[in-house]
């Protein structure tokens, strides 16, 4: 958990005075809803949380929390959010982006904020769509997408944010959806986790790109097509009756059937969140081919950014007593005299 004192709220503390104006029915509702009802839980002080975002659907967010907030620049948040935790590191900083704010003009900024490990969370919602600029395809959009500036459809390769975020060393990876049960649980162990935690959340844009998680998120198809990870526990679907084997020949995942609940005798993996490779390998599972792995997908801390840098810094400060006339006067400086103005002088 971040470094804070806990404090009594309710949801009703963290919903603002601020017309809420997304499409209705778009999904950025119920990720608000669960951000707002996860607060309280966390024992979180509105006086010392900050959501900051770029530019996007998604970047509204911090109009309609009823606390510190940032609207910045289109993919800048993550500067912004350094900013912020090195200028008071005791700051409980959320940074919301989308798929083109975080991984397009903002991947550079994203990747570094992931890299140097500041102790925030990373709310990224994939759409799988540009929607405030009215539905061009984005970095996450599949192949076949048609939008405005891909009327014959996509032929990028779409990128995998969770993919992305590994490669960029993140030591926290999770995955939701917005309309999901358990996105409060997962946003809790992104605010335990020490550093940088990047959460991809599954948002349906009900206008430029309706229904796009339908064949993973519907009720009717819930238990073969989701992977819920935990912990310690066997990598399970299907109501138990599936999961997922290593192959040790070729070294990839794979789906077996598990024979009267014995995962064991069948080869299941048991989810460790600290094994990278296995993380790499989760998040880059075919969606057409095997079920979507959600939940803490890796979760290994290591020392913050701000830890590091704000600990240099006091060592630099040790026994010194601040002296501005003396910082100014330090190093090549010189004093005008008088009789070296020449000509000029007196003008």
């Amino acid at each position: 958990m971040n470094e804070m004192t806990a404090i009594k709220t309710t949801l009703k503390d963290w919903e603002s005075d601020q017309e809420v104006r997304w499409c209705p029915g778009c999904g950025d509702y119920a990720i608000l809803k669960a951000v707002q009802r996860t607060l309280p839980e966390l024992g979180a002080d509105p006086a010392k949380t900050v959501f900051v975002s770029g530019i996007g659907c998604s970047s509204r967010f911090p109009y309609y929390v009823s606390s510190y907030g940032f609207h910045t620049i289109h993919g800048r948040a993550p500067a912004f959010a350094t900013g912020l935790k090195l200028a008071n590191p005791e700051l409980d900083v959320w940074l919301v982006t989308g798929d083109g704010d975080g991984m397009s003009i903002g991947g550079n900024h994203t990747m570094h904020f992931l890299r140097r490990n500041i102790n925030s969370q990373i709310l990224l919602f994939n759409n799988e769509i540009y929607g405030l600029t009215k539905g061009q395809y984005s970095p996450t959009s599949r192949e076949g997408t048609s939008s405005p500036t891909t009327p014959l459809g996509s032929v990028d390769r779409p990128m995998q944010p969770c993919a992305f975020a590994l490669g960029a060393g993140a030591r926290f990876i999770a995955r939701g959806f917005d309309t999901s049960k358990n996105l409060g649980e997962v946003l809790k162990a992104a605010h335990a986790h020490q550093g940088a935690a990047f959460v991809e959340i599954f948002q349906n844009c009900i206008v430029y790109n309706k229904d796009r998680f339908a064949d993973f998120t519907e009720k009717a198809v819930a238990d073969t097509r989701q992977l819920w990870l935990k912990d310690g526990e066997p990598m399970l679907f299907n109501k138990g009756t599936q999961g997922l084997r290593l192959n040790t020949d070729h070294l990839h995942l794979e789906i077996v059937d598990v024979v009267d609940g014995d995962w064991q005798a069948a080869g299941v993996l048991v989810h460790d969140v600290k094994n990278r490779t296995i993380a790499h390998m989760l998040v880059e599972l075919p969606m057409a081919l095997f079920p979507v792995a959600l939940g803490v997908i890796y979760d290994d801390p290591r020392p913050t950014y701000e830890s590091a840098l704000l600990g240099q810094d006091a060592v630099a400060r040790e026994g010194k007593v601040a002296n501005l006339a003396k910082l100014l006067a330090k190093g090549q400086t010189w004093t005008v005299q008088p009789e070296d103005q020449g000509p000029l002088s007196g003008v």
